[in-house]
């Protein structure tokens, strides 16, 4: 492929090894041609503050693909307020039998996830323009779903607060992608809730902490 990410396919390479994923060459594609979209379409919608090639590669791309591991055992994902479409485009890509509901309330976000969808051929990603909290269980495809992502959300106990009743009962979880533990937003969570496991993420490339919190019902 060409395109201002292609010098840059190594360190995606790299970085996809180094997360211990196995990855088909396709795959691979497909996450830089979402990267070379996604630079694309900033230029005019504010879609992200990235606009390094290098940066994109491991601030979003690798930074994404790291959650990977712990999603295993989830087959509906509903991917809150992702902006550009991170992680739930590149989760879309890298698991075809993954449905992905994201819900974007910022229009011109929502667009720019459709567009990916068409030309990515995305038949497992769906987006909806809606706030979050405007969207119920059941109206997401194939109904509540197993797992809540979300990345940076303003606090712990708002995306529990708002996104909570789109998971499913009987082991679904939220799944928030944070930087730096966030200890004081645990011990801030809503009651019924806890957080049932942390984990530490390693993203190759990038030098700053990140963490994963798995929240489920108590």
């Amino acid at each position: 492929m060409s395109g201002c990410l292609q010098p840059w396919a190594g360190q995606l390479a790299d970085g996809i090894a180094a997360l211990g994923l196995a990855l088909p060459q396709e795959t691979v594609d497909r996450l830089l041609a979402f990267g070379e979209l996604l630079l694309k379409w900033n230029k005019v919608y504010n879609l992200t503050a990235i606009r390094s090639p290098q940066e994109l590669i491991t601030h979003h791309l690798l930074d994404s693909l790291a959650v990977l591991p712990q999603l295993e055992n989830v087959n509906r994902l509903a991917d809150i307020g992702s902006g550009g479409g991170l992680p739930g485009v590149v989760l879309a890509i890298v698991r075809p039998g993954l449905l992905v509901s994201s819900i974007e309330t910022v229009g011109k976000k929502a667009s720019f996830q459709q567009q990916a969808k068409i030309e990515l051929g995305l038949g497992n990603f769906s987006v909806l323009n809606k706030r979050v909290e405007q969207v119920t269980a059941d109206s997401l495809p194939g109904g509540a779903a197993e797992g809540v992502i979300s990345r940076a959300f303003s606090s712990l106990a708002d995306f529990v607060n708002l996104s909570g009743h789109l998971v499913a009962g009987g082991g679904g979880a939220l799944y928030a992608m944070k930087g730096v533990n966030p200890v004081d937003e645990v011990a801030a969570l809503p009651a019924g809730w806890v957080v049932s496991e942390t984990h530490a993420l390693r993203v190759p490339g990038l030098d700053a902490e990140r963490h994963l919190l798995v929240i489920r019902r108590a």
